[in-house]
């Protein structure tokens, strides 16, 4: 027991001189020299600014639609006997190419039945001008027989034209949108058939904005009203298809010359020819396709540009004087897209800005420049005296 105790004072001892000698040992230690935090204004990479003539574009979007398009009905009863092939969704047709026809046999009919009511009345025309002649006619019975042929020769054009009526036809190429009758189906007159459209020409309505028309020289409702047709700006239309961007060519013909009540934006009407390019070896533009537009802008001279990321805010730029102090204001953009914002007023072309993002600014916050690195310390030159170098 006593050796046990012996033990543990000598334990005791080794740690306490332990920590006595690792005390003192690091009291002899020098302090490690202080050196004072240099304080140093922020970096900034800065911008001159310079005028510029802009080109500017305007984007807008819309939905492709159809110039002419028609629904078909019918102008004359009877069954439907015959129907064209290409007469279905989707089918493409030629300008004067019978699409559907109805049962003209009754038609026929009243059309050989007007040619023989004409001969008649020719032939009793014919003879009263004679007999007028060598004066056993009066005149009434002249003038009653020219009627007669008159009314004659209409019955048979009317009857003619219900025979043409039979045979549905279009004045245009297109292609067929919906089918709403089918083969052996009877019809009235306003019967629908279907609808059609042309493929000549396709339409897409732009929304502009007011801001937006002050950049864009639509043509003028009076000058459209003169000449009936104006080549606008050019357009650029933009879709994706089959899993890529796709682009057709397209020009303003006119504005549709009233401002939406609800939206407060103008509609300028933009067309492309041949969209589905029948005449042609491109890309089709399908009716219904939504397609984004860059539209052809006004050029404007002695303009500023700057980088959009430069503006705090909407209209706020961190300017920069002579002493490398901020100046917070506030200028006139004139417009801006995703890369750059257009300066119209409120800044000096030669003034410098700041393009480095600065998290709490402040007017009077002095900065360094990137055009202006710090100037290097000057070391003191003079000569010593005799008695110091002694």
């Amino acid at each position: 027991m006593q050796r046990s105790t012996q033990r543990l004072v000598l334990v005791i001892v080794i740690i306490v001189s332990a920590v006595g000698v690792a005390g003192l040992l690091s009291q002899m230690k020098p302090e490690p020299p202080q050196k004072e935090s240099e304080k140093r204004e922020l970096l900034v990479d800065v911008m001159q600014l310079e005028s510029m003539e802009a080109s500017f574009s305007i984007r807008s979007q819309g939905t492709v639609r159809p110039l002419t398009q028609t629904i078909l009905s019918a102008e004359v009863s009877g069954s439907i006997v015959s129907i064209s092939p290409k007469f279905t969704a989707g089918g493409v047709f030629a300008k004067g190419e019978e699409l559907m026809r109805i049962d003209a046999t009754n038609y026929s009919v009243a059309v050989k039945r007007a040619e023989a009511l004409v001969a008649q009345r020719q032939i009793e025309y014919d003879g009263a001008r004679k007999l007028r002649s060598q004066g056993y006619r009066a005149e009434a019975e002249l003038a009653s027989a020219a009627t007669a042929l008159a009314a004659a020769q209409e019955d048979l054009i009317g009857a003619q034209r219900n025979l043409e009526r039979t045979h549905i036809r279009l004045p245009y190429e297109g292609m067929v949108l919906s089918k709403e009758a089918d083969l052996g189906q009877f019809v009235n007159p306003g019967t629908r058939l279907g609808i059609t459209f042309a493929t000549d020409v396709a339409e897409i309505r732009l929304p502009l904005t007011d801001h937006d028309l002050a950049f864009i020289a639509l043509p003028a409702a009076a000058d459209i009203s003169k000449t009936g047709s104006i080549p606008g700006p050019s357009v650029k239309l933009s879709a994706i298809q089959k899993g890529q961007l796709v682009g057709w060519e397209a020009r303003i013909v006119r504005s549709e010359g009233v401002v939406d009540e609800n939206s407060r934006v103008t509609y300028a009407v933009a067309q492309i020819n041949d969209p589905y390019q029948l005449h042609a070896n491109g890309m089709a533009l399908p009716i219904g396709t939504f397609v984004a537009a860059e539209i052809e802008g006004t050029t404007v001279a002695e303009i500023i540009r700057i980088p959009r990321s430069a503006l705090r805010g909407s209209d706020q730029v961190l300017f920069i004087d002579d002493d490398n102090k901020l100046q917070i204001r506030s200028v006139d953009i004139v417009r801006a897209d995703a890369e750059h914002a257009y300066i119209g007023g409120g800044a000096t072309v030669g003034e410098r800005i700041s393009l480095t993002a600065i998290e709490a600014p402040s007017t009077g916050m002095l900065v360094r420049t990137t055009d202006r690195p710090d100037p290097e310390p000057v070391e003191d030159d003079k000569p010593t005296s005799q008695n110091e170098e002694d």
